[in-house]
């Protein structure tokens, strides 16, 4: 397979640069920040200019994306074991049944689990297991570690923690509940600000759910919502070890770096860990970001020996050869790349990957993007200003925005949005590109959409959670989609500055998981209308002038 893209595995040294780049200005600085600058907008950085050299260089049968895996472990599967769900009941119910049947871990990273009865049956479900796995004739190693975020995970008197506590209490030796507080939320910033708004400062965003060696990428939290009426992304990885190693000791890392919660609801820092909000700031980050590090690119360096191995020994041994020492693996058709984004602790990766892939989309190519709540960073509305691929991008009308009717400031929000996606609009139009990059709003009479093709019943609220986003990428001439990203993150400056997100890119030459992705993007786009200029006349698109002024101020934080 040729590269039609100007990018390959030579340009590897172009993503190098900007990661170096990164690492010497801003980002290199960011842990040293006082939390009361978090409070200001910052300033976006400069659009990157990628100059890759022709990828004729990239060896023949490799894929174009190939460069990923200079910055993250590169991880070649089936695509039969690659599966699109469609619906929250199907994700509620997979989560289930495969808790039940896991034998050595369970591993779960959200931004929080709720407080409701389908969590609760969730909760009964590990419990049940863990029970079994102590009664059982050979009584197995199972562990369960569960990953949430400290502000969002305390918020109330009933909480993820209370739901929590009983399986602490219960199983102490084989439960681990570690609740991640942000360093960037401390001191007198930490005594001022109330519960649910110091939320704004920054979360553990990441979903995983693995099972053993199967693993669900997901923007979907633990809550009963996203078990019924919330429709967001997901991905099921069935039988991966490698990935589900991967993001194991990924959990397992952020864990590490984060607070234990005790069967006394309290919490504790892991022994010779710096404390996130009580000790030194820079030197907490500097340990995160080694932390998470080892684990990225331990990961990475197995996968290119493994690659190297395969690579040689498919040289000298042909398919018989292969096939008679026992190697009856299929050959790989799909490739997953893990792309995490916490820049809290100088970790970037997701950010150069994403700004590649919207620098290098050449002309012809489709990319398809949608997101609940319309707030890219500058970068990224630069990127696609100046770019030359096709977009299209799908939002919510403000009808349908979670915030809408809302009381207080709330209510603004929505406008805020509308005026958010005006000023894009009308540059995309004073740039003549309106042929190039079109808008389109998603509207559902008593629905709400959100992130990551999310609708959901409008009786419900959005938290912090809903605002990712899902992107697919068909090359020219294609009318399938080779490239998506799915995870948590979305193209918000949250996303890209303060949570901790992990996502991850999917490329495939599978005709069969490239028709599952390409219809799962035709879903999302069928309720939706052409937003025009006729679009910011009517009436409900009239922003006030104190929203047009407060929203400069206060897009970092939604």
């Amino acid at each position: 397979m040729g590269c039609s893209w100007h990018l390959g595995i030579c340009s590897a040294p172009a993503v190098w640069v900007r990661l170096a780049a990164r690492n010497s200005g801003p980002a290199a600085i960011l842990c040293l920040w006082s939390p009361w600058l978090l409070l200001a907008p910052l300033l976006s950085p400069a659009v990157p200019q990628v100059t890759s050299p022709p990828c004729c260089l990239c060896p023949e049968g490799v894929h174009r994306f190939q460069w990923i895996r200079n910055l993250v472990p590169e991880f070649g599967v089936s695509s039969s074991h690659v599966s699109v769900l469609s619906s929250p009941t199907e994700f509620f119910e997979l989560m289930k049944g495969q808790i039940k049947a896991a034998r050595r871990r369970v591993v779960m990273a959200s931004l929080y689990l709720g407080t409701g009865p389908l969590e609760q049956e969730l909760v009964d479900c590990l419990e049940s297991t863990l029970e079994k796995s102590l009664q059982a004739k050979f009584p197995s190693d199972l562990k369960v570690s569960i990953l949430l975020d400290f502000t969002r995970g305390s918020r109330g008197r009933k909480n993820s923690r209370t739901m929590l506590l009983p399986l602490l209490q219960r199983f102490p030796e084989q439960v681990r509940v570690s609740l991640f507080h942000t360093p960037n939320l401390r001191g007198l910033l930490r005594l001022l600000i109330p519960e649910r708004f110091n939320e704004t400062i920054g979360l553990q965003h990441i979903k995983v759910y693995l099972f053993d060696n199967s693993v669900i990428l997901s923007g979907a939290n633990l809550s009963d919502s996203y078990f019924t009426n919330r429709q967001d992304r997901y991905v099921f990885l069935q039988d991966c070890p490698e990935i589900a190693d991967f993001f194991t000791e990924l959990v397992d890392a952020v864990g590490d770096v984060s607070l234990q919660l005790q069967g006394d609801d309290t919490v504790q820092v892991v022994e010779g860990m710096v404390h996130p909000y009580r000790g030194d700031r820079a030197a907490y980050c500097k340990a995160a970001n080694k932390r998470v590090m080892d684990v990225i690119n331990s990961a990475r360096t197995r996968q290119q020996m493994l690659h190297t191995q395969t690579f040689h020994s498919d040289s000298l041994l042909t398919h018989e050869d292969a096939a008679a020492a026992g190697d009856r693996r299929p050959a790989p058709d799909t490739w997953i790349y893990p792309l995490i984004q916490m820049k809290p602790f100088e970790i970037q990766i997701d950010e150069i990957v994403t700004e590649t892939l919207l620098t290098e989309a050449e002309r012809g190519a489709k990319v398809y993007l949608t997101t609940g709540y319309f707030n890219l960073t500058q970068a990224y509305m630069d990127l696609v200003l100046g770019t030359r691929a096709e977009y299209q991008i799908l939002l919510a009308s403000p009808e349908v925005n979670g915030f809408f009717g809302a009381k207080g400031v709330a209510g603004a929000i929505p406008a805020a949005y509308v005026h958010i996606e005006q000023q894009f609009f009308s540059e995309v139009c004073s740039l003549g590109q309106q042929a190039r990059v079109q808008l389109q709003e998603y509207w559902r009479r008593g629905w709400t959409f959100h992130a990551k093709g999310t609708w959901q019943l409008a009786r419900s609220r959005p938290t912090q959670d809903s605002r990712g986003t899902g992107l697919w990428l068909y090359l020219t001439g294609s009318s399938l989609p080779c490239l998506t990203l799915i995870g948590s993150p979305n193209f918000g400056y949250r996303s890209v500055h303060r949570d901790l997100e992990a996502q991850i890119a999917i490329v495939t030459e599978s005709r069969a998981l490239q028709q599952q992705l390409h219809q799962e993007q035709e879903q999302l786009y069928l309720r939706s209308g052409v937003v025009s200029s006729a679009t910011f006349e009517q009436p409900s698109r009239q922003v006030k002038l104190w929203v047009k002024m407060v929203t400069p101020l206060i897009k970092n934080f939604f």
